[in-house]
């Protein structure tokens, strides 16, 4: 749940950041965040998740 939490807030960050600096769209963070959530609802999530948490454990172990 941690890891989670802390890669929303990473995301949400950079997302921002993006949209600070005029180089995302409102249009395009919209978009992006629907298929975040639309991405989380297919078979795809599992893996996604699995991926991701590989991912955070093998950067720990560095």
């Amino acid at each position: 749940m941690a890891i989670t939490v802390s890669l929303v807030a990473l995301f949400g960050l950079v997302l921002f950041f993006l949209l600070r600096s005029k180089t995302l769209g409102y249009g395009a963070a919209f978009i992006a965040v629907m298929f975040g959530f639309y991405l989380d609802s297919t078979g795809a999530a599992a893996p996604l998740n699995q991926l991701t948490a590989a991912v955070v454990e093998a950067v720990q172990d560095l």
